[in-house]
């Protein structure tokens, strides 16, 4: 695994879309002194957190996620904590190393397959991508409506960014 330094330093310089650049910054720390090196991780727009998750949060808030029918939490093999949806973006439900399995996973493939992940922050990453271009996201303004609250504020973001709204 990368550090976070050259994981941050190829999603801002090498990945992200000319016209955030300046504009979007990644962030994940680990705390040395707590148990297991617990951290947090964000994504800011202009010093402003759009989405923000700690270990701690995924903790404190696993109760008020939605269940599955067997009133469990739904999580995969992959994650331990919730599968890493729209709603667990809302609520925080990711830390720092869920940033870098996402990271992992959106450099290993294409960037239609990150579009379409199930984990959301393989897809935020992919939006903010440079390899989509101003006609995919016209073509995805249609459909916007379907996706979850996180992956429309950012397309909102790269698309006010990029002048298509």
């Amino acid at each position: 695994m990368k550090t976070w330094s050259k994981i941050r330093y190829k999603l801002e310089n090498e990945y992200l879309a000319e016209s955030l650049k300046g504009h979007i910054r990644y962030f994940a720390t680990s705390y040395n002194k707590c148990p297991d090196h617990y951290g947090r991780a964000s994504i800011l727009l202009d010093g402003k957190e759009i989405i923000e998750g700690s270990y701690w949060e995924q903790w404190s808030k696993a109760p008020l996620l939605p269940k599955d029918e067997n009133h469990k939490l739904r999580t995969s093999s992959y994650y331990p904590f919730p599968i890493m949806d729209d709603v667990a973006l809302q609520f925080g439900q990711f830390d720092q190393s869920c940033f870098y399995k996402a990271f992992y996973e959106f450099d290993n493939q294409s960037i239609e397959k990150s579009l379409s992940s199930e984990n959301a922050i393989v897809r935020v990453f992919a939006l903010l991508d440079r390899r989509i271009g101003k006609r995919r996201l016209r073509a995805m303004k249609d459909t916007i409506h379907n996706e979850g609250v996180i992956f429309r504020t950012f397309f909102n973001i790269r698309a006010t960014a990029e002048g298509i709204l």
